[in-house]
Order: structure tokens, then sequence, then C-alpha cells
């Protein structure tokens, strides 16, 4: 909840530079707040999978068949 009020600040300052005011911008800033939150995690989960099925492959790939 406190990143939901920081966001709306961060937002809200951006929109008001333009000297139109600032509602959408903490609408925008909350709104990316919220995918940010699902969205990186998801990324480092699929980065560390990617990652490990990488090492898998160059160490079982390499190996000769043993039948």
């Amino acid at each position: 909840m406190i990143g939901d009020f920081i966001a709306a600040a961060i937002g809200r300052n951006i929109d008001q530079r333009d000297g139109e005011g600032g509602t959408l911008g903490a609408v925008v800033g909350v709104a990316t707040w919220e995918v940010a939150k699902r969205v990186v995690p998801a990324a480092i989960v699929l980065g560390g999978a990617a990652l490990g099925a990488r090492y898998l492959m160059r160490k079982f790939g390499n190996e000769p068949a043993s039948a």
C-alpha cells in the first residue's frame, strides 16, 4: 500500500511538469507499480529457469553416449 502511494506521488509529479494536473499521472504511476510487482519476479524466475536449462544442456549435452 505504501508502494501505491509512492508510485502515485511520483506519477503525479511527473504529470504536473506539463502544467495541466496530476491525476492521470497518479493513476498511471499506480498501474505501472502494480504491473511491475508481477512482471519483475516472473522475469527473474523465467531467467533463472533459462539459465538452469542452458547449464544442464551444456553439462549433459557434451558427454558421449555410454551405451
